[in-house]
């Protein structure tokens, strides 16, 4: 299948069909949104300058989504995949939810609007600028109350600890996706098919 075509047709998952909520549409949200949850539990040290904070590869699940199947999963993907963090971290995981917004729903606007790999690196870089932003901004509000540190203390952190750190995790996320994005949809446009 083109690129031309993909995005004029319908996935066989029922996911574009005229917004109609099929069994099959439900299934796919379902399970990209357990992916979210499982890998949200998955905590690397990446950035040895401070190993306090961890690096988790759900964002990866949110892009993969949004590409797939446009914005719409791409938020419910981002929302409901955190659940499970709000009964335990609230502040943390309502961070984690603007953050992943902030990537996967510009990420997909822009690709729904340029399908090729061109518009999957644009839409990459202008979610993950997004994000970067969020994600700073969200610390001087949601650090103050877990480390009491002071505003000022935090702001301080941005430039030689939280700015790089951030850029880091959004380029793992990036890459990764651009990666595997394309045969990720390929499969399940061939899954869709077969299921016919």
């Amino acid at each position: 299948m083109s690129e031309s075509s993909h995005i004029t047709n319908a996935h066989a998952t029922g996911v574009a069909d005229s917004g109609r909520w099929s069994t099959k549409r439900i299934a796919v949200y379902a399970l990209f949104v357990a992916l979210t949850m499982v890998t949200s539990f998955i905590e690397l040290p990446i950035f040895p300058a401070a190993p306090w904070l961890k690096y988790d590869p759900s964002g990866i699940v949110c892009l993969v989504a949004g590409f797939a199947f446009g914005p719409a999963a791409a938020a419910i993907v981002s929302v409901l995949g955190f659940i499970p963090h709000v009964f335990g971290d609230p502040w943390g995981s309502l961070m984690a939810v603007l953050v992943a917004l902030a990537l996967s729903v510009p990420a997909s606007l822009i690709y729904r609007k340029v399908h090729t790999r061109k518009g999957a690196t644009i839409g990459i870089l202008v979610g993950a600028v997004c994000a970067i932003a969020i994600a700073l901004l969200g610390n001087l509000v949601v650090t103050p109350i877990y480390a009491h540190m002071t505003v000022a203390q935090v702001a301080a952190l941005i430039v030689p600890i939280l700015l790089p750190f951030n850029v880091l995790k959004m380029a793992i996320h990036g890459v990764v996706t651009f990666l595997i994005y394309k045969p990720i949809s390929n499969l399940l446009d061939k899954t869709g098919k077969t299921a016919k």
